[in-house]
């Protein structure tokens, strides 16, 4: 018979129970903080990526494309600086992200478009031509 030993006991806990400790909301940590969360839509003639990123300005984001994948990238960098007769602070804040998608097939790469306002990134990819929905017709018989 196999004995299992739970470390609950131990003066140092576990890696893992430090890694997935539930945080002050009841939910698994994640470290993953500075990454924005994505929407990713489909229309009849268009795909389109909304990142939720408030704080960031325009000219912090860095959209490429290589080979078939888009890549949608941000850094942020801020300083401050507070001196007084009995101290001197200095803060450094760096944020950045980059996420990295597959583009389909069906895409024409040529006519992609961003735009950034009130802390949303929307990225359009629209559809080619021979990939857009085909109108109903009717066909006469010979």
């Amino acid at each position: 018979m196999n004995l299992v030993k739970s470390n609950k006991s131990l003066v140092f806990p576990s890696l893992l129970d430090e890694f997935f400790r539930p945080d002050w909301d009841g939910g698994v940590q994640s470290y993953r903080h500075n990454i924005p969360s994505v929407n990713i839509k489909e229309s009849e003639t268009s795909f389109g990526l909304e990142f939720y990123a408030p704080g960031l300005n325009k000219s912090d984001f860095n959209i490429e494309i290589d080979q078939k994948n888009l890549s949608i990238s941000a850094n942020k960098a801020e300083k401050s600086e507070e001196q007084n007769e009995k101290y001197s602070q200095k803060e450094f804040n760096f944020s950045s992200f980059r996420r990295t998608f597959a583009i389909p097939e069906t895409v024409n790469i040529d006519e992609i478009e961003a735009n950034y306002e009130n802390g949303v990134l929307f990225v359009k990819l629209p559809k080619r031509e021979e990939a857009l929905p085909k109108p109903k017709r009717q066909i006469e018989i010979a």
